[in-house]
C-alpha cells in the first residue's frame, strides 16, 4: 500500500482511539490527549466528536473527560467468538477425516 492512501486526519483519530485505551474508568481530558499526542486541541475536540458519533468514545457524565465505550471490547469478544466457532468446525472436520472407518 502506498502513502497516497494514508489520511493524516484519520491517522490522528486512530491515535486518539488507541490512546484512550486503558482509561475506561477515569477517562482523559481533551487537553491531556492534546498534550500527550502533540495534537492541536481543536483537532482533538473534532476527533472526539467523530469517535462519539461512531459509538467508540463517550464523555463521562458531569466531567470533561472522555473514555472508550464498551463497543471496542465487544468487537474483540466477537472476534474471539468467531475464531472459536472456526476452531470447533475444524476440530469436527478433522475428527471426521481421522477416525477409523472400520
Amino acid at each position: 500500500m502506498t502513502d497516497r492512501y494514508i489520511s493524516n486526519s484519520q491517522q490522528r483519530v486512530l491515535r486518539i482511539l488507541v490512546h484512550l485505551g486503558g482509561h475506561e474508568v477515569d477517562g482523559l481530558a481533551p487537553g491531556e490527549i492534546s498534550k500527550s499526542l502533540d495534537i492541536n486541541p481543536a483537532h482533538v475536540t473534532h476527533d472526539l466528536a467523530n469517535l462519539k458519533q461512531a459509538g467508540l468514545a463517550e464523555k463521562l457524565p458531569d466531567t470533561n473527560r472522555w473514555r472508550l465505550t464498551p463497543r471496542i471490547p465487544q468487537i474483540g469478544v466477537a472476534m474471539l467468538n468467531g475464531i472459536s466457532r472456526r476452531e470447533n468446525k475444524l476440530a469436527e472436520t478433522k475428527n471426521r477425516f481421522t477416525r477409523n472407518p472400520y
